[in-house]
């Protein structure tokens, strides 16, 4: 993705800010949600199976699928 990006300095040369179209910034927002959607996958699925673990090593009780669909 090629955005087309300005710079925003000060009179000693500091950038300041950013500007871009706003295409660009509504483009990098749509992929930034698509990033959050498989990070908060990844994260419950890492819980998922680091709770597994401890079913499996008996620190934690086993749920029925009875129970399970109860919670839904």
């Amino acid at each position: 993705m090629k955005l087309s990006v300005q710079f925003l300095s000060d009179s000693k040369g500091n950038t300041k800010a950013v500007q871009l179209p706003l295409t660009d910034w509504n483009k990098l927002v749509d992929k930034l949600k698509k990033y959050e959607e498989v990070l908060k996958i990844k994260s419950d699925l890492t819980a998922a199976f680091n709770e597994v673990e401890l079913m499996r090593k008996g620190k934690i009780k086993k749920q029925t699928l009875a129970g399970f669909l109860d919670e839904l």
